[in-house]
C-alpha cells in the first residue's frame, strides 16, 4: 500500500446501480477524510443513452441515468470510460461489477496496476478454476493482478442505500491495517460497517445467498404464502453454512449472523432481483434469460449460475452433506423439473 504520506486514490471498477451507490459514499467520504485523493474515477463501461455517452451523461449531469436515475453522485467522482486509464494509478480498487465480466476486466488490467494497490471485491458470485474447483471471486482477482484483496457483502439494496436509508455490512479483510483503512472510506452515518477476518465465508454467504432468494421467488411465483416462504429461508441458511463450512472448514459460525449472513439473506429473498426474475420465471413461463433481459436494465443475474456451480462442484467432490433446496433450484433452472417440486424438500429436510 502507499505510504501515509501520500493521498491514497480511489477507482471504483464498475457503475451499475450498486458501484454507482458506493461511488456516492465513497466519493463524499474521501472529501473529508485526511490522507485520501478527493478525484474518484468510476470505470464505465460505455453506452449510448438517448442519444449521449453514458460516461459524458455522468460527468455532466453527476447523475447515473441508466443505474442509479435521481441520485446525484458527488462532482469529484468522473466517469471513465477506458478502463485501463481508470485504474492505472489507483491505490484501492473497489471492484463492482457482475461476477461473469472479472476474468476479462482482470485480462485487461493486468500489468497495469500501480504497485502496493488493494482491492476490496463487492462482488457476489462465484467461479471456477481451470481444474473445475470453486474459485472465489476474489481470490480470482488477486491471483490474476497480484493484489491483497478484501470483500465486502451485506444486505444493501443498493438504491435504499444511495437514498440513505439506514443499513450495515460486512467487511471481510485478513490485515487489520488493511480493514480500518477500508472501513474509514466506506462508513457513513447510514452505512455501518463491522470488519471481520473470515474473508472467505463472508464472500460465500453473499453468493450463496443468491440461489435461496430463487427458491424464495418461486414460492412467492405459487403464492405460498408467508410460512412457507419464512421456512425457506430457513431451510437456506442451514444449506448455506453446511455449504461453506464444506468447503472452508475454519470458518465461523458468527459470520453467519453477521449482515453479510442472515441479514442480507432476509433482503435478498425480499427484495431482490434473484427473487423478482423467480416469482416472474413462475408467473409468465418465459425463460430465465428472457426475463433478465426484459426486467434488470443490462443487470445480470447471480442466483441460477451460482446454483450451477455449486451442484457440480459437490456432485465432482462427492461431500457428504444434503442440500435439497440447493439441488431443487439447479433442476428447477436448468432440467426443467416444475417448481412446484420445491415443495419436496420439507419432507427431505424432515427425514435428515
Amino acid at each position: 500500500m502507499a505510504s501515509s504520506i501520500e493521498q491514497l486514490k480511489v477507482c471504483l471498477v464498475g457503475s451499475g446501480n450498486w458501484g454507482s451507490a458506493v461511488a456516492k459514499i465513497i466519493g463524499n467520504n474521501v472529501t473529508r477524510l485526511e490522507g485520501f485523493s478527493r478525484d474518484v474515477t468510476m470505470y464505465v463501461y460505455e453506452e449510448i443513452v438517448d442519444g449521449e455517452k453514458l460516461s459524458e451523461v455522468i460527468n455532466s449531469r453527476h447523475e447515473n441515468v441508466k443505474y442509479l436515475p435521481g441520485i446525484k453522485l458527488p462532482t469529484n467522482v468522473r466517469a471513465e470510460p477506458d478502463l485501463v486509464s481508470s485504474a492505472s494509478n489507483a491505490d484501492i480498487l473497489v471492484f463492482v461489477v457482475p461476477h461473469q465480466f472479472v476474468p476479462g476486466i482482470c485480462a485487461k488490467l493486468k500489468g497495469s496496476i500501480k504497485p502496493g494497490a488493494v482491492g476490496v471485491s463487492l462482488i457476489k458470485g462465484l467461479d471456477a478454476n481451470v481444474g473445475g474447483k470453486l474459485e472465489l471471486v476474489s481470490e480470482t482477482i488477486a491471483s490474476s493482478l497480484q493484489i491483497p484483496m478484501s470483500v465486502l457483502m451485506g444486505a444493501n439494496i443498493a438504491t435504499e442505500v444511495a437514498q440513505e436509508c439506514h443499513c450495515e455490512a460486512t467487511l471481510g479483510c485478513k490485515n487489520s491495517a488493511q480493514g480500518s483503512m477500508l472501513k474509514r472510506i466506506f462508513s457513513t452515518d447510514y452505512f455501518k460497517i463491522e470488519v471481520v477476518d473470515d474473508l472467505e465465508a463472508v464472500e460465500m454467504c453473499g453468493a450463496l445467498k443468491n440461489v435461496v432468494a430463487c427458491a424464495a421467488g418461486f414460492a412467492d411465483g405459487m403464492d405460498l404464502g408467508s410460512n412457507t416462504k419464512a421456512a425457506i429461508i430457513r431451510i437456506g441458511l442451514v444449506e448455506m453454512m453446511s455449504i461453506i463450512k464444506s468447503l472452508f472448514p475454519d470458518s465461523k459460525k458468527k459470520t453467519y449472523f453477521q449482515s453479510c449472513g442472515v441479514a442480507d439473506l432476509i433482503t435478498t429473498c425480499f427484495g431482490g432481483r434473484n427473487r423478482r426474475i423467480s416469482e416472474a420465471f413462475v408467473r409468465t413461463g418465459k425463460s430465465l434469460a428472457v426475463l433478465e433481459a426484459e426486467m434488470l436494465n443490462g443487470q445480470k443475474l447471480q442466483g441460477p449460475a451460482t446454483a450451477q456451480l455449486i451442484y457440480k462442484i459437490l456432485e465432482k467432490e462427492a461431500f457428504k452433506i444434503e442440500v435439497p433446496l440447493f439441488v431443487k433450484v439447479y433442476q428447477i433452472c436448468f432440467e426443467g423439473i416444475s417448481p412446484r417440486s420445491l415443495l419436496e424438500i420439507f419432507s427431505i429436510v424432515s427425514n435428515l
